[in-house]
């Protein structure tokens, strides 16, 4: 059976448009606000919604989703609080929702009970960065047959090997990180990226969504005339922050770039 995000990506690649992915921390600055903004998000033609889940020690985060990450673990947002909006978010929309955390809350949570939950919830994905295939034989067998998209990362490093690994393994898409730094870092946008994106599609005919430094509506028209998807969190959040009057204006701009 196929998951939304699947469903998605092949509606998207049926009318040769791309996939708009809004990432926003949940819990930052409130898990009421949080349903709010992924309502906005649908509002202004996102596709698909990432939601964060605050953790204390992230290590592909930069500065401001750290922050946003510490806003909201103050305010006493966990894994299962985010579960738990995510199921409150489906009384209301269905546009399919990824879950971007590490391994350690689902640990402590427990592999096969956090699939459970989340699936329970009709969360769609999940992006864990510390967690490569290698080590995800747990989480596979737990959320492939519960249609919980397991999405994978790729680097600039990235090696054939490593892109084939990947490319099995992930479900729903590949999640291609445009930098190698942190989240919020500035994105070149040169012959590297066209290649390495190129050379991730020689291998799979899986959706490539990329993020990782897209901030303007001309980075991210540039990176969708290669990739499947378009991934933006960073730049939201501080927009949000900073002024929240023009974030749906943003947006919108956002959407419009991606086709």
């Amino acid at each position: 059976m196929r998951s939304r995000i699947e469903k998605t990506f092949k509606k998207l690649i049926k009318q040769g448009k791309k996939a708009f992915i809004p990432y926003i921390m949940a819990g930052d600055p409130s898990l009421d606000a949080t349903k709010e903004i992924v309502l906005l998000f649908e509002e202004c033609g996102a596709d698909i919604v990432e939601l964060g889940v605050p953790f204390s020690d992230p290590l592909a985060d930069g500065p401001t989703i750290q922050r946003a990450a510490e806003r909201a673990l103050e305010n006493g947002v966990t894994l299962r609080k985010v579960i738990a909006l995510a199921e409150d978010l489906r009384q209301v929309t269905q546009i399919p929702l990824i879950l971007m955390t590490y391994f350690n809350p689902v640990m402590k949570y427990g592999v096969e009970n956090f699939v459970r939950d989340a699936a329970h919830a009709e969360v769609d994905g999940v992006i864990i960065p510390d967690l490569p295939p290698d080590e995800a034989g747990d989480l596979l067998s737990h959320a492939n047959p519960a249609s919980l998209n397991v999405i994978f990362l790729l680097a600039p490093t990235s090696t054939d090997e490593r892109i084939k690994k990947v490319a099995r393994a992930s479900r729903g898409f590949i999640y291609y990180v445009s930098i190698t730094g942190i989240t919020g870092g500035a994105l070149l946008i040169d012959n590297s990226l066209y290649a390495s994106i190129s050379k991730i599609k020689h291998f799979t005919k899986k959706p490539v969504a990329v993020g990782f430094g897209v901030s303007t509506p001309g980075e991210a028209a540039e990176v969708a005339r290669l990739a499947d998807g378009v991934i933006v969190g960073s730049a939201i959040i501080k927009k949000y922050r900073e002024s929240p009057d023009t974030v749906k204006h943003y947006l919108a701009s956002l959407r419009q770039a991606i086709q």
